[in-house]
């Protein structure tokens, strides 16, 4: 008999992000240059030799990827990647072939960050967190941001 599984598997956390590109192999190089991802498995691959499914792991997070088919069209994202060096993990990802989005800054929520957009057309901004930023100091910065882009909050 088999052994029971466990409803979520070791290493995943209860969100997995699924992205669906065109050029899944560049994007899986892309973030093994520009990201430091590391593939868990081989690609099962379609066979027309494009990717059916892969999965990386970034940090201590996993990430699906597959390349677009009729079931499933080409989608972007932005996703947020906590780094312990942001200016490093952006020139790492820039060096890699992204483009920049915002260079990285220090940010009145208290990490500093920065964002390029990958070749796939996906956004990741890089954060690294630099000061812990109490909820009524965090709403007077916001609204203190607001009133100098001239914008209500």
């Amino acid at each position: 008999m088999a052994k029971k599984a466990k409803p979520i598997p070791a290493g995943f956390h209860t969100i997995t992000p699924y992205l669906i590109v065109s050029g899944a192999q560049n994007e899986i190089e892309f973030m093994q240059k520009g990201l430091g991802a590391e593939a868990v498995h081989e690609p099962t691959k379609r066979p027309d030799g494009s990717i059916m499914h892969a999965t990386l792991k970034i940090g201590n997070s996993m990430l699906m990827l597959a390349d677009a088919s009729e079931h499933a069209a080409p989608t972007s994202v932005m996703l947020y990647l906590y780094v312990p060096d942001v200016d490093a993990a952006y020139r790492r990802a820039m060096e890699a072939g992204a483009t920049s989005v915002m260079e990285p800054a220090d940010q009145f929520y208290g990490d500093r960050s920065g964002g390029v957009k990958d070749p796939a057309g996906n956004t990741w901004f890089f954060g690294t967190h630099i000061e812990d930023v109490a909820p009524d100091e965090l709403k007077r910065r916001s609204a203190e941001l607001f009133k100098q882009q001239g914008t209500a909050a």
